[in-house]
């Protein structure tokens, strides 16, 4: 056998992701003429879809790559909501408001990173709980907000529903667009080899020269600046704002769903997550209580016989990768074999910086 066909060969994109990234680019732009051929109530779904995507891509990159388990997380989706209702009452063009939020949310969650991100494991999952309750009390002593009662953005109301209905479905699109492309490429970069180091081994990253705490407040603050914008959208389609339904805990829950039945740890896992709840919810979100059950109980099951989710499963068995973050190895004489890119060394995560 010769040395070259032995040799292993260290692989990334392939003729099928350079596919898949035309695929994406087709359905991108089918997507955004896709208003003048639905219904308002396909609008208002697939907008909610695109919500969903956010909320699972950020989720994921937090815990699925970065090891930073939350279930707290429903507090930068109520901070989005909120300060979108703040800042049109101030004045503010409504439209403008959600993404200025957006950016307000990340700016808070940048303080909050100091003291959050010295937690490890279940302290930082609880803690994030905690800050999440602790705000829900803050904001309802807002007079604005009338405490549980809560309040409206009702600066949307002057435009025409119609005409509300798609700008918002577009500004979804592009910022879900925005979002996982930003996401995307960080992670291919060196910044994701080093997310990635951290999540496995921080002391043994450390010790290689990552820099942990700037990389997991990078990280920290991407996720809580995404989550906000999802928020922010959400207000826009439903108008009322009422706290203890945006600082509610099943909006993490929601998260923690979409990213274990996609696959934890995989860039496609969880846009394929928020699908299949997108799916559950449209069929079957009418059933009340049951509904919920179904959810837990489809988690449980993921769980338990497919723990790398359904993405990740895919990958696992047939090699397939459609939006590669990391690399692969693959021995000529030997189908693909996938090299475990989501959970690299440290060595070799060193390489991959030198690389880049």
């Amino acid at each position: 056998m010769s040395a070259v066909s032995s040799s292993p060969v260290i692989e990334r994109g392939t003729a099928t992701s350079r596919i898949a990234a035309v695929a994406v680019a087709i359905i991108i732009a089918l997507l955004a003429v896709a208003p003048q051929f639905l219904s308002a109530g396909a609008v208002d779904r697939m907008t909610a879809l695109f919500i969903y995507a956010i909320l699972a891509a950020m989720w994921n990159a937090l815990a699925g790559f970065g090891g930073l388990v939350s279930v707290g997380q429903q507090v930068f989706f109520g901070l989005g909501a909120y300060f979108a209702i703040r800042l049109a009452d101030a004045g503010l063009n409504p439209f403008a408001a959600l993404f200025v939020s957006a950016v307000v949310v990340g700016a808070v969650s940048w303080p909050l990173s100091l003291f959050m991100l010295r937690l490890r494991n279940g302290e930082f999952a609880i803690g994030m709980w905690v800050i999440a309750a602790l705000t829900h009390l803050l904001v309802n002593l807002d007079r604005l907000v009338q405490g549980e009662t809560g309040t409206s953005l009702i600066s949307l109301n002057v435009y025409h529903a119609g005409t509300r209905r798609v700008t918002i479905y577009w500004l979804a699109l592009a910022s879900m667009t925005a979002l996982l492309a930003v996401l995307f490429g960080l992670l291919r970069g060196s910044t994701g080899a080093a997310i990635r180091a951290i999540r496995d081994n921080e002391d043994a990253a450390a010790s290689v020269g990552v820099r942990v705490t700037g990389t997991k407040r990078l990280l920290f603050v991407l996720a809580a600046f995404g989550i906000g914008v999802a928020g922010a959208l959400w207000l826009a389609t439903s108008i009322t704002f009422q706290p203890k339904t945006y600082f509610n805990v099943q909006w993490t829950a929601y998260m923690i769903f979409m990213v274990l039945v996609g696959g934890i740890g995989t860039f496609e896992g969880a846009i394929l997550g928020a699908l299949v709840f997108f799916l559950i919810e449209t069929w079957f979100g009418g059933t009340g209580v049951w509904y919920l059950v179904g959810l837990g109980a489809t988690a449980v099951l993921f769980s338990l016989f497919l723990p790398r989710g359904l993405w990740g499963t895919i990958e696992e068995r047939f090699g397939l990768r459609l939006l590669p973050v990391g690399y692969r190895v693959r021995l000529p004489e030997h189908p693909a074999t996938p090299l475990n890119d989501e959970a690299p060394s440290p060595e070799r995560t060193t390489q991959h910086q030198e690389k880049a």
